[in-house]
């Protein structure tokens, strides 16, 4: 199904058999890119560096076979070429002990973009409910953005903040106990950094696709992100299966634009390239 003129035409989130939770082939991913009408595809394959065991994925999960990952899509960059624009990303699973260890890593290899994605609370994954035994919705919100911003202040090697609202798609209420009101200090918090260090924010459109009713983050979280005097913002769908390459891009550019926006950002060799929302 080919987009209408106006959708934005570069997914820069995507996973496919190099992450643990994705069985989808790449060719799979860029031939759904193909077919969608993208120009510009980024694969950024999960790295969570000492994501805890478990009995489903195994005891080492999210790992990435970084030189078999790039041998794949550097011949595939080729095969497609003037196609489809191929870049080559990762996203990385932060907490707070692997700044060293992140840093190393990402200046060994030559990334065309980073995310920075907090999946983890004190070694919990919110997708798997754990965390909020016992708590309210508001309360594990409320440490998810503190550890967010404890991961800001120890890693540096990343392009874009990843989904900042994560955790409130698995909220027993999701957004029912969340609005950027409630979290406005602790988003400030994190959203100032971001700016002064000329880092970007996602919008991920996997919000929509989990039933939020909004990208993530909240478009009001983005709003205030502009207020502040952001301007490099990503666009991902988050598909781990082809059939979600580009989920909902045809209102993405509407919601970028009622947020103060007039250009979305695209990464190359780890520098944004500005382009106007259509």
């Amino acid at each position: 199904m080919k987009p209408d003129g106006g959708m934005i035409r570069g997914d820069f989130h995507m996973h496919t058999e190099f992450s643990t939770d994705s069985e989808a082939s790449v060719r799979s991913m860029l031939d759904s890119a193909v077919e969608r009408g993208l120009l510009t595809v980024c694969v950024t394959d999960h790295l969570d560096k000492d994501y805890p065991p478990d009995e489903e994925l195994g005891p080492d999960p999210f790992q990435l076979e970084l030189d078999r990952y790039f041998d794949m899509l550097t011949g595939l960059r080729e095969e497609y070429r003037g196609e489809l624009d191929i870049r080559i990303g990762v996203e990385l699973g932060m907490q707070p002990h692997l700044g060293a260890v992140y840093e190393e890593l990402v200046a060994n290899y030559p990334f065309d973009f980073v995310i920075g994605s907090l999946h983890l609370i004190h070694g919990m994954d919110p997708y798997y409910g754990r965390i909020f035994e016992g708590r309210s919705d508001q309360e594990v919100y409320r440490e998810a953005f503190r550890e967010t911003l404890d991961c800001l202040d120890r890693i540096h090697s990343f392009d874009v903040l990843g989904h900042l609202d994560y955790v409130v798609r698995y909220g027993r209420h999701q957004a029912l106990e969340y609005s950027y009101r409630k979290f406005a200090d602790e988003i400030d918090e994190i959203l100032r950094p971001l700016i002064r260090q000329g880092r970007g924010l996602e919008m991920n459109m996997g919000g929509l696709k989990y039933g939020l009713g909004f990208a993530n983050p909240h478009p009001d979280v983005l709003k205030r992100y502009r207020e502040l005097g952001g301007e490099i913002v990503t666009i991902g769908s988050d598909a781990h299966r082809p059939e979600h390459i580009a989920y909902d891009f045809e209102q993405a550019g509407d919601i970028l634009k009622m947020c103060g926006f007039r250009y979305y950002a695209e990464f190359s060799q780890r520098k944004p390239d500005f382009r106007p929302i259509p």
